[in-house]
């Protein structure tokens, strides 16, 4: 099976918009965890307010089917690639990106598999007071696996930063494709761009990740009043 034009040109699109600006949306939202518990679990009171059937239609229409496509043929993309960065003719900057937007690809899209059942499925299984509010997640995130603390805090710092990586460096891939940078020196300055990207993305998400240990708000009450029905949640899922 070939790669189709029209839809690898939708592909690109759609980890732009609306996949792009929701990561970075969620991203700036779940800061509120700086903030504390009130503004925190203000946000997911927020959502949870809308009616019933916007909130279907906006997560369809604007997250789970631009999402699953891009996943998915994303996912078909990679099997059909090959190695590009062992020998040394090809070790190019564009080589790299090549690969390392594969790699993370595959990260964040287990990260994602793995965040949205502890968020959106948890979430509706036993609601939000017991998986995904702001007493949660200081005791999730902390919590030993197989007596390692942090098991949980790291995963979601390796998947934040795989898809930092893969949105920012895919604006560079998308400017390409759509035709809007064509010279050597408008690919340098996108690409330049893109690393400004990763590095703020990166930061936007670990600060929000890092905002659930602040001593001010935490009390071993709050995080003892985590539901042990469930016991690895993630940050708020819009």
């Amino acid at each position: 099976m070939r790669e189709n034009y029209l839809l690898h040109k939708l592909h690109s699109l759609t980890g732009i918009v609306p996949i792009g600006f929701y990561l970075v949306q969620h991203l700036t939202l779940n800061t509120f965890s700086l903030g504390g518990p009130e503004k925190f679990n203000g946000v997911i009171a927020f959502f949870d307010a809308m009616p019933l059937h916007f909130q279907v239609a906006l997560k369809a229409v604007a997250i789970w089917i631009p999402l699953i496509f891009h996943a998915v043929y994303g996912l078909f993309i990679t099997q059909r690639s090959k190695q590009n960065y062992t020998e040394p003719a090809y070790r190019f900057r564009e080589n790299r990106y090549y690969t390392l937007q594969r790699v993370t690809g595959i990260i964040a899209f287990l990260f994602l598999c793995y965040h949205m059942t502890t968020t959106s499925i948890f979430g509706k299984m036993y609601g939000a007071e017991a998986t995904i509010q702001y007493h949660n997640w200081a005791g999730t995130l902390s919590q030993p696996v197989l007596g390692v603390p942090y098991v949980i805090l790291a995963v979601y710092i390796i998947g934040v930063v795989a898809c930092a990586y893969h949105f920012s460096y895919g604006i560079w891939n998308f400017c390409i494709r759509w035709g809007i940078t064509v010279s050597q020196r408008a690919q340098d300055s996108t690409a330049k761009l893109a690393q400004a990207m990763f590095i703020g993305v990166s930061l936007l998400g670990i600060v929000a990740l890092l905002g659930f240990f602040n001593p001010i708000f935490q009390s071993s009450e709050a995080i003892e009043a985590k539901s042990p029905a469930v016991s690895q949640e993630g940050p708020v899922e819009l």
